[in-house]
């Protein structure tokens, strides 16, 4: 089958980055779906394994953890699915990743596809809207249809998680939603996806909550450059607050959290896969919802550019616009 991978981490501008190649059929175990890959959607995760991550001497690592496609066969063990469906899911970090003719995946992390949706606009939304939601009603605890009197900054509400995670509390809470963006542009994206007020997060972030009425706010999601923001956040949440984060950063003070008694809260949206979770449906139950969603018109794609089909060149393209910092909403390739 074609698949795109790369045998040595190399920065993107290198031809050897990603490669077009061409590997065996995998075989699905168990629990697993065997699915014909249609689209594909590219996330800041796959340019961090590019780049620092070592596949074994000769070994062919595949990337991409966001796949849209159709079930081709089930595993022995499979309730969930069955041969013709088609569905959307963003993966496993401990087995090869998606950019790949044919894919094998445990059915507990994969949800019916929206049926409203092409399999390009679909492959947007997977990583994203677990990642979001996970992180709005598990780690900051928001429980839906709630949060009167309530408020939630989202540092960096333009890229793949904001975009979704401004929807998700701004249709399914009554929090007072702020977004941050740092362009005309994607201020107005935000906006769009219904945030109550955008603030400039190449601002202090404290300054520009005051400049539009609202001095603290009682949760925090920090999406990006958390280790820059820090102290701006401390200052901005109310006492007994909630900051949650999914970024790297080098190093956290979380010191600085204890005078106002803030919680911290970590999201990454593989822990279930990764360590086989007892709970680890609750992430098919979720994108089941979330095709329920955007099947009715609550919540909407953050399908942003099409880079064309999937190969290796394309992929590349994808990996540069994402290393730059310029993209908004998501990148999508379609078909081999």
């Amino acid at each position: 089958m074609k698949a795109v991978a790369y045998y040595q981490s190399q920065p993107v501008e290198n031809p050897q980055s990603l490669q077009d190649i061409e590997l065996p059929e995998p075989v699905a175990g168990p629990r697993d779906l065997l699915v014909e890959v249609k689209a594909i959607s590219v996330n800041p995760v796959d340019t961090k394994i590019r780049r620092n991550v070592q596949p074994a001497e000769g070994a062919a690592k595949v990337l991409g953890w966001d796949v849209a496609g159709v079930v081709k066969a089930v595993g022995r063990d499979v309730t969930l699915f069955k041969p013709g469906d088609k569905v959307f899911y963003a993966g496993d970090l401990t087995r090869p990743g998606g950019n790949a003719e044919l894919h094998v995946v445990d059915e507990r992390i994969v949800g019916p596809m929206p049926k409203s949706l092409s399999f390009a606009h679909a492959a947007a939304l997977p990583l994203t809207a677990i990642t979001a939601w996970e992180l709005l009603f598990e780690r900051l605890q928001v429980t839906e249809g709630q949060g009167e009197g309530q408020s939630l900054l989202i540092v960096g509400a333009a890229g793949g998680v904001g975009s979704i995670l401004t929807q998700l509390a701004r249709q399914l809470t009554s929090m007072t939603v702020i977004g941050s963006a740092s362009r005309p542009q994607t201020a107005e994206w935000v906006r769009d996806l219904g945030a109550h007020e955008v603030i400039d997060h190449s601002k202090p972030l404290a300054e520009e909550l005051r400049r539009i009425g609202l001095p603290e706010v009682t949760h925090v999601a920090s999406l990006t450059n958390t280790d820059d923001h820090l102290a701006q956040l401390v200052e901005a949440l109310r006492p007994q607050g909630k900051l949650a984060l999914i970024d790297d950063p080098a190093e956290l003070d979380v010191k600085q959290l204890k005078r106002k008694s803030l919680s911290l809260h970590w999201e990454f949206m593989y822990t279930r896969s990764m360590f086989q979770t007892d709970d680890m449906v609750e992430q098919h139950r979720l994108l089941a919802r979330v095709a329920q969603l955007i099947d009715d018109g609550t919540l909407k794609t953050t399908f942003g550019e099409h880079f064309g089909t999937i190969n290796a060149e394309n992929l590349r393209r994808a990996h540069a616009l994402l290393e730059s910092g310029k993209a908004k909403g998501k990148i999508v390739l379609e078909g081999f």
